[in-house]
């Protein structure tokens, strides 16, 4: 009697699913295309991105050879090639062409070049930064302290990962243009974070002995800044 209960709750269970089969079978096949189509187009999604990173890579390491030969044109085009590739590397390309501008002296093009990645909206934070410091230190030579100021003040926060280095550009900035109370507060910001790195708070250092030493000492340093 068992044997014959048993034949027929597997009727039944076959039964169930010959009609399970019947109305969801189609789905069933259409959801594991799905999955198969859809994990083959990841992995292939996956395969296009690193060869567009590697080719990009490769690119970028002829240009950046290109420019430790000073052949900025040709490295130039090359850096032109970047501009729609993935990653981090079309804002790299510009770096590149704005430092290789300032490398053969044409400084204001080169300045105008980074001013323009660091204003670049949705461009990455440390990249603007970066630009921004860069257009910094060829302004420093061509442009009064408030010009300077207008691109690095923003970079001297207490947080602010290149503080130092901005820092340092507006104490350098302020003196040269005869501002030494302002060269002075910038110095003391350098050498009151115990964070500056040595070399900054050494040239600091010795900027600030010129200052005294122009100005007769601590002093007559004051004194001049009124």
């Amino acid at each position: 009697m068992s044997d014959i209960f048993r034949e027929v709750d597997e009727d039944i269970r076959q039964e169930k699913y010959r009609r399970l089969w019947s109305r969801f079978g189609l789905w069933i096949i259409g959801v594991a295309v799905l999955i198969v189509v859809g994990t083959g187009g990841y992995r292939g999604w996956l395969y296009w991105q690193e060869t567009q990173s590697q080719d990009a890579g490769d690119k970028f390491y002829d240009a950046v050879q290109l420019s430790e030969e000073q052949k900025y044109q040709e490295a130039a085009e090359l850096y032109g090639e970047l501009e729609g590739s993935i990653g981090g590397y079309p804002a790299l390309a510009k770096l590149r062409i704005a430092t290789d501008l300032a490398k053969s002296g044409k400084s204001q093009e080169a300045l105008a070049a980074f001013d323009a990645l660091s204003r670049e909206s949705g461009q990455m934070e440390a990249i603007r930064s970066v630009a921004a410091l860069r257009a910094g230190y060829i302004a420093v030579d061509l442009e009064s302290y408030s010009a300077v100021a207008d691109r690095v003040e923003k970079l001297t926060g207490d947080t602010a990962p290149f503080r130092a280095a901005a820092r340092e550009l507006l104490a350098v900035s302020a003196w040269k243009n005869g501002d030494l109370e302002t060269a002075r507060s910038w110095i003391s910001a350098v050498e009151n974070d115990p964070e500056s790195p040595v070399d900054v708070s050494r040239r600091v250092s010795l900027l600030n002995d010129v200052i005294r030493a122009a100005n007769g000492g601590d002093e007559a340093a004051g004194e001049g800044s009124n």
